[in-house]
């Protein structure tokens, strides 16, 4: 008998190991690159000065920081290409195509249903699911992962718009109430895909069911990806924004789920020598 069955409803760290660290066949704690295991023992030893939770923090901080310099950095070539007019090219034609859709009764549902990603929205709706998956787990990485994750791709939004400042498309293109800050990143596109992407990584790894699993995916990917394409249909940013916004979103994601499954795995290893200990044959430790 393994971690993944033993104790299946049991909270706090000991549910953390028993029922995070498998999805489907796939165990979380495995590191097959040699950048992956350098990782896991560096994240490791400052686990054993810092404590598990700290260093999960510590290593999603040094993570936010690549996240806003891959911000810049991709703010550059963001400009090249708005300025050769390569894939920006194709930002008038969508917007024009966005006008021709609307209607009076269109107008207020997508404004509404674009709120939801807003600056009140997005906050209301991972605090209520913070919250919920905390209580339920008993545990702070909830937490400690929908925080660091919300402030980073805010402060990925600020940097994006403070370093390029482009202009939103026209007002008299766009639906109001009207949105007056820079266009780039779309911060509602940028801030679902990383909100909803990491719930739903949380909700998944407590889920059975290969097909709750991926509606489970599927529902987080539909929700980011019309929250985004609201904003080009509401005239309030270009289509080029949001791609970049889900291209940034992706990235920063991606570097979350890594920082967790450091975390899993100095806590699997931690625990399962606690249990090696009392019951050799009762134990799975994650490879080395």
């Amino acid at each position: 008998m393994t971690l993944e069955n033993r104790h299946p409803r049991q909270g706090g760290e000991q549910g953390e190991v028993q029922q995070d660290r498998f999805v489907g066949g796939s165990d979380l704690t495995r590191w097959d690159t040699r950048l992956g295991q350098h990782l896991a023992v560096a994240v490791g030893r400052a686990s054993r000065v810092l404590g598990p939770h700290a260093t999960l923090i510590l290593t999603l901080t040094i993570g936010a920081a690549l996240a806003i310099s891959l911000t810049a950095v991709f703010a550059q070539v963001y400009e090249s290409v708005v300025e050769a007019d390569g894939v920006a090219g194709l930002d008038h034609p969508v917007l024009a195509t966005a006008k021709t859709l609307r209607s009076p009764a269109l107008d207020i549902i997508t404004t509404a249903y674009t709120d939801i990603g807003g600056t009140i929205g997005m906050p209301l709706l991972a605090l209520s699911v913070m919250a919920t998956l905390a209580l339920r787990r008993r545990s702070w990485t909830p937490v400690i992962l929908i925080v660091i994750a919300g402030t980073g791709s805010l402060l990925m939004t600020i940097a994006g718009k403070s370093l390029i400042g482009r202009t939103r498309p026209p007002l008299t293109d766009a639906v109001p109430p009207y949105e007056h800050s820079a266009s780039f990143p779309s911060g509602h596109s940028l801030n679902a895909v990383v909100i909803a992407g990491v719930v739903a990584y949380l909700i998944i790894l407590r889920l059975k069911s290969p097909r709750a699993r991926i509606i489970t995916a599927l529902l987080a990917g539909l929700f980011a990806a019309t929250i985004g394409l609201s904003r080009v249909y509401l005239g309030h940013h270009w289509l080029t924004d949001v791609l970049a916004a889900w291209a940034l979103g992706a990235a920063w994601l991606a570097l979350v789920i890594t920082a967790h499954r450091l975390y899993l795995t100095e806590r699997t290893r931690r625990v399962g020598h606690t249990l090696a200990a009392r019951n050799p044959r009762q134990i799975s430790l994650p490879p080395k």
